[in-house]
């Protein structure tokens, strides 16, 4: 077993956009552990199993980030908030009550812990959302001009948002996840989540609508 309040050895591996570049695999262990259901893997790592939380690490690590650099806005920063969600996480599995809901938990943290740190901002840092791709063959330059100002517009677009706002059309738009589990996990109700979905979709259509 590790020291107290940290995680095993080697179960969290190398960030999505740390030096060095790349996502290395935590726990680069059984692989047949991957097909194990979420239930499983919290309930032998609640009871000290290693390598059941490698392989939770290994699953949700990379869609976590992603979350947290589309809230964030700052690759460094979204490191550090998942890396934190996964220390937090190793010291308080024995308070998990539904071994099956950790996917939701870990997703709750990691959204509680971006809008915290959103509502200490006062303003956004400036970000791309997405690295533009290289110009195709023969493409015309105006439109890959014509493209970054698109991106450009949208990340703006989320910036003004509110915290919460942002969270939800985030949570929705590019994660997927239903009402109920936006409600869950922003602590509100599924009409609070279709009221701010509404009016994040309304202001970004309105801010997008020149690149339309």
């Amino acid at each position: 077993m590790p020291a107290p309040g940290c995680p095993p050895a080697g179960a969290l591996g190398q960030w999505p956009g740390a030096r060095g570049g790349g996502l290395t695999a935590a726990g680069a262990g059984d692989r047949s552990d991957d097909e194990v259901p979420d239930a499983a893997l919290a309930a032998r790592a609640r009871a000290g199993d290693e390598r059941a939380f490698e392989v939770l690490v290994r699953r949700y690590q990379a869609p976590l980030y992603r979350l947290a650099v589309r809230l964030l806005d700052d690759r460094q920063e979204a490191e550090d908030v998942v890396q934190d969600v996964f220390v937090t996480a190793w010291r308080r599995l024995p308070a998990l009550r539904d071994d099956a809901a950790v996917g939701g938990w870990l997703y709750r943290a990691t959204t509680n812990r971006c809008l915290n740190r959103l509502r200490d901002r006062r303003t956004v840092p400036d970000a791309e959302l997405e690295r533009l791709p290289d110009p195709r063959p023969g493409e015309q330059p105006e439109r890959v001009v014509e493209a970054a100002a698109g991106v450009h517009a949208l990340a703006a677009a989320l910036r003004r948002l509110t915290p919460e706002q942002r969270a939800v059309w985030v949570l929705r738009e590019l994660h997927e996840r239903s009402y109920d589990e936006i409600a869950g996990t922003l602590g509100t109700t599924s009409a609070a989540v279709r009221g701010r979905l509404a009016r994040a979709r309304a202001d970004l259509a309105e801010a997008m609508a020149p690149w339309r």
